[in-house]
Parts: structure tokens; sequence; C-alpha cells
């Protein structure tokens, strides 16, 4: 059998780029039992109430939801584990130090599959005020407008 090819996403989290100002993005990997798998081969998942720590030199992601497999056995994993994150060594450590010194925080922005393999987008992360909220706001419906505007003339 061929090796998948391709890439396919699986979950967003669109609340993320409303909550907070991504600085950086870095693609992680995930280290998950066969039943969350296949779960997430079927598309089902929440990144929702998700976040990731670094701890002892290792990064870690909590709150991911991701539901039993409806076809497994007493093999089931558990919907909402800590998972680990397969980063490389300078990755850690440059997210570590951000989230230390900077005070950021990292958020799943999507989980996917990328040539057959799971894969998580975390974002490095800066929590919005309300006001900058209402001003993101404010520009995108004034773009909306405008390409209003623009069409109608045409």
């Amino acid at each position: 059998m061929a090796a998948e090819q391709g890439f396919k996403i699986i979950a967003r989290n669109r609340r993320a780029r409303h909550d907070y100002q991504i600085e950086d993005v870095v693609e992680a990997g995930l280290v998950l039992t066969g039943t969350e798998v296949k779960s997430l081969r079927a598309g089902r998942a929440s990144l929702t109430d998700g976040y990731a720590t670094i701890t002892d030199s290792e990064a870690w992601l909590h709150g991911v939801h991701i539901p039993e497999y409806t076809l497994g056995t007493w093999t089931n994993h558990e919907p909402r584990r800590v998972r680990k994150l397969l980063l490389h060594r300078r990755e850690i450590d440059k997210l570590a130090s951000s989230t230390r010194e900077r005070g950021l925080t990292l958020i799943p922005l999507s989980l996917y599959f990328k040539d057959g393999k799971a894969k998580i987008e975390l974002g490095l992360a800066r929590g919005k005020r309300t006001y900058d909220k209402r001003h993101d706001l404010a520009k995108r419906d004034a773009a909306r407008e405008v390409d209003r505007e623009l069409r109608r003339r045409r």
C-alpha cells in the first residue's frame, strides 16, 4: 500500500485569532494512540479550550478534545488526556524562553494530517484586550464597506 499523501484539515481554532494576537507559528507532531488516530481520521476533534505548556524541556498539549472512537473497545483513550508534542530541542528552548520572559501563550490553531501524520499548528500568542477586538472588528467592517462600494461602482 502506498503512503498517504496530501494535506487534510481536521479542526481549526477560529476563536484563537479573535482572542489572541498571533506572533509566531510552529508546526509540531503529536504522540497519539491508535483509537485517537482513528477518531481524527473520522474528522472529530475540538481545539477550543486547548493550550500547550513546556515542562522539563518537553512540550505538552492540554485541553484538546478528541472524542472516543465509536468502534473502539476497552483500548479506547481518554478524550481530554494530556498529549506529548514532538518538537526539536531548539524550538522547545525558543518557545520556553518566549513564554517565560515575554508572557506569551502557546495556543493550538489547527489540527491536520500531513502526508499521513497528525500535526498541530501552535501559535505563540498574546491575549487581546476588548478594545483591540473592537478595533479589529471596525477595521474589518470598513474594509467590507470599501469592497461593497467598489463592486457597486463597477
